[in-house]
């Protein structure tokens, strides 16, 4: 069955072919296995952004963000969306945004929608949707614990990483890595002091976008706390990303947010690289403490598992990637989906499938 879908990313990020945010990246991996396989694949994203598909690009707002800038935002989204829907017949529209609700397409189309963050992050009514043919798809088993029992949520497709061709193969350095959004939530901060009271190098990997909380911090927070040893690089991407992931003599994740999934990990388990992190979220259903990294509570005992890194066995964390954190399975588990929403919809009477 050839399959056309329609992808909504979050309205305030850049979709690439490695990008920043956790749901651009699975967006960006289904949106390349869809071409891969023969369907058509069409995305909605910030203008800048490079898919496999075809792109539908809505203008990247200018300056910092807030509530206005945000509104007109979803406008635009909600415009492209209807356009794109009356040029052209989809089987599904995909949305990855924690704001999809402000977007809806016109009821008539299945719509699928991943719920990339905690479920606390979305207002119960966006939760219990009235919308015909909408379904939510959580990434982890972790992420539905303590649901309401009436949400109709699918079971979960957890996410998935590519195998690193670096793993095992290069030298680790002495520094400790970081990644990701650079925002309060992330917890960089205690990151740096882990690695200050380790006396250990770290680089931290991200991109601040410009909500003026996230400037804030990393202006007054973080920025006083580098130097030398403990610096701010720009995000890493491809192979170049990889190959950091592969030196790094562990990664830290010093997260205070309730971890849906967490793709970093994930990432440094592929590369061979233990990770240390806060057991918030879905963490321990990645991390075995001991046995992949360490799972530790605060800075300080941070800071004593980053000097017994040295102890995880690094093949180890490889084998556990490529058991447990497969992208194939993730990747076809959703075109298996895409079909079966597809399917369920034609099935109803009032629904023409042409």
């Amino acid at each position: 069955m050839s399959l056309r879908v329609l992808s909504v990313a979050f309205p305030f990020a850049r979709v690439s072919a490695d990008p920043v945010g956790g749901a651009e990246q699975v967006l960006a991996q289904i949106d390349r296995h869809l071409v891969q396989r023969g369907h058509e694949s069409v995305v909605i994203a910030a203008s800048g952004s490079r898919v496999r598909g075809r792109l539908v690009a809505v203008p990247m707002p200018e300056g910092e963000w807030n509530d206005a800038v945000r509104a007109r935002q979803h406008a635009r989204i909600r415009a492209a969306i209807e356009r794109t829907l009356a040029q052209s017949r989809f089987d599904v529209v995909h949305c990855h945004g924690v704001d999809f609700a402000d977007y809806l397409p016109s009821p008539g189309i299945p719509l699928l929608a991943t719920l990339h963050l905690p479920l606390d992050r979305y207002p119960l009514a966006v939760l219990r949707p009235r919308r015909p043919l909408t379904w939510l798809q959580p990434v982890s088993h972790e992420q539905c614990r303590g649901a309401p029992p009436d949400l109709a949520l699918l079971a979960p497709i957890p996410n998935g990483v590519a195998d690193n061709p670096f793993a095992l193969r290069a030298r680790p350095c002495g520094a400790a890595l970081a990644m990701g959004r650079i925002c309060p939530e992330k917890g960089f901060d205690d990151a740096i002091r882990a690695a200050r009271m380790a006396n250990t190098d770290l680089c931290i990997a991200g991109e601040v976008f410009p909500w003026p909380e996230h400037l804030r911090y990393a202006r007054e927070v973080l920025a006083p706390m580098l130097d030398a040893r403990r610096r701010c690089i720009n995000a890493l991407h491809g192979p170049r990303k990889q190959c950091w992931l592969a030196r790094a003599r562990c990664v830290l994740i010093a997260s205070r947010a309730r971890e849906t999934s967490s793709l970093v990990a994930m990432e440094a388990l592929a590369a061979g690289t233990p990770v240390i992190a806060y057991p918030v979220g879905a963490i321990p259903e990645l991390i075995e403490d001991g046995v992949t990294g360490f799972l530790v509570d605060g800075p300080r005992a941070m800071a004593a598992a980053i000097r017994h890194a040295g102890e995880i066995d690094r093949r180890t964390c490889l084998h556990v990637a490529r058991a447990r954190c497969r992208l194939a399975g993730t990747l076809d588990a959703y075109l298996a989906l895409y079909a079966r929403l597809a399917a369920e919809a034609c099935a109803q009477p009032a629904r023409r499938c042409a």
